[in-house]
């Protein structure tokens, strides 16, 4: 039996191991010139390719609970089991964030690329399949200069984040054709931009914090850790990991406003009495001068300016408690509007694609084609950052690849 593998990234790979192993004669066709270019890309390079707190809750889409099948059939221990028998030795970081031990994207698709070609799996690449046609029991996957044949075909183009490394949303009109809904993709984690005046003065500022996404007082998410100012608004893993939830209402029409905590480790009552006593010991000097060592030079005059205070000469020991709660409310509570984000170039995950209504859950079979599989980012699912995406790739790629070939 043949197997057509459309796309050779994170889910494809995995998928076609799959097939071979059981039996299938798999071809991988990849448009790039050679397979799995964005696993480098991913974990700042590192890969960071499964998470230790593994769970459906770190997953979003319209119908996002069916994905739990895949993730169980190929869950961590197995994902953990296969790369470490392929080579992989795992290293465990924060957050549960699991790496190769050699802190290196290039073993993973190192390691798949050994396993591929072991398994005698055939890589088409400079490939771009402009058309799929069902005849019978056959496909036609078909090319601007070639054509193949195939029994099966597993599509895993990806979505539309990094259309430089290969995910373009082609596979969405390949879905499309043989009559499935796509759910409107945008961004997901991905950079916000923000309303304000000072982002270029401030831009390259980083911090630990605290970052909560708010419409209409609602909270819709929040997360912390290391946050960077840019001369558009903000970044830094918190925000790409709230980015998703924020564009969705972004995208109902809603104002969104985020709210940054510079200092989450002290409350307000903390933080007044650690610069009352401050300003009071070193009285002296100016308020931008008196903040020197305790925040970022760059971000004084900036803070000062969104605090109200227009002379920032004045001698901090002269600032009343109403004048030191202004600037308090800054470190704890500077809030912003969102105006939008960064393009599909900077996003590391889609939301958005083929809802997992219209696949059989358990095989990620088609519903509408038989035959046809779906694995990976073409589907309505996305994780968090961590490496719940990659986790997702692999469990979608393997449960659709070993599927396809018993079926």
């Amino acid at each position: 039996m043949k197997t057509a593998v459309i796309g050779g990234g994170a889910s494809g790979l995995m998928a076609a191991v799959a097939a071979a192993r059981s039996g299938a004669e798999v071809a991988i066709y990849e448009k790039l010139n050679r397979v799995g270019k964005k696993i480098l890309a991913t974990g700042n390079g590192r890969c960071n390719y499964t998470n230790m707190y593994m769970s459906i809750d770190r997953y979003h889409g319209k119908n996002v609970k069916l994905a739990e099948n895949a993730l169980n059939f190929f869950d961590l221990d197995k994902t953990l089991d296969f790369f470490e028998g392929l080579g992989i030795n795992p290293y465990v970081g924060e957050l549960g964030k699991v790496y190769p031990s050699s802190l290196q994207a290039s073993s993973v698709l190192d390691v798949l690329r050994y396993e591929v070609k072991r398994l005698r799996v055939e890589e088409i690449t400079d490939f771009e399949v402009m058309e799929l046609r069902k005849n019978k029991d056959k496909f036609s996957i078909i090319g601007r200069d070639a054509a193949y044949e195939a029994d099966r075909v597993i599509l895993a183009t990806g979505g539309k984040a990094s259309p430089q490394l290969g995910s373009d949303g082609k596979g969405y009109e390949l879905a499309k054709a043989f009559g499935h809904k796509i759910i409107e993709p945008f961004p997901a984690l991905v950079q916000l931009k923000l309303n304000g005046k000072y982002f270029k003065r401030i831009a390259g500022i980083r911090f630990d914090g605290t970052v909560k996404g708010f419409t209409d007082k609602k909270l819709i998410r929040e997360d912390e850790g290391e946050i960077l100012f840019t001369d558009y608004g903000i970044s830094g893993p918190p925000v790409l990991q709230i980015s998703r939830k924020v564009i969705e209402e972004l995208n109902k029409g809603r104002k969104v406003f985020l709210c940054v905590d510079m200092f989450p480790e002290s409350s307000k009552v903390e933080l007044y009495d650690l610069l009352s006593r401050r300003f009071n010991k070193i009285g002296y000097k100016s308020i931008e001068d008196g903040l020197v060592g305790f925040i970022n030079k760059k971000l004084i005059p900036v803070v000062l300016m969104e605090a109200g205070f227009e002379n920032l000469q004045k001698n901090c020991g002269r600032l009343n408690k109403k004048e030191i709660f202004k600037i308090i409310d800054i470190l704890k509570e500077w809030k912003f509007e969102v105006t939008g984000h960064n393009t599909w170039q900077q996003a590391q995950s889609t939301a958005g694609g083929v809802d997992m209504s219209e696949v059989n859950p358990k095989t990620l079979e088609s519903a509408k084609v038989k035959g046809l599989y779906l694995s990976g980012e073409i589907l309505d699912v996305d994780g968090d950052c961590g490496g719940f995406n990659l986790q997702w790739a692999w469990s979608s790629g393997y449960t659709a690849g070993y599927f396809s070939s018993i079926v």
